[in-house]
């Protein structure tokens, strides 16, 4: 509990918000879209437990482009 203490929380509070966001609107993407590079339940698999890489990989190879 000690180690919690020592944490600079006005640099990990940022990156916890930007990682939330990141894996709520790549969430809400897959959704919607219709066609993925993939299976859609692996890349949903990948946004939730790969945390800030899994949403940015969604959205450079994920989507199909069009």
């Amino acid at each position: 509990m000690e180690a919690l203490q020592g944490l600079s929380w006005g640099i990990i509070a940022p990156i916890f918000i930007i990682q939330l966001i990141l894996v709520i609107v790549a969430l809400i993407d897959l959704t919607k879209i219709h066609q993925t590079n993939g299976p859609k339940w692996v890349w949903a698999l990948v946004i939730i437990f790969i945390n800030i890489v899994g949403p940015i990989a969604y959205f450079i190879a994920g989507r199909k482009q069009a």
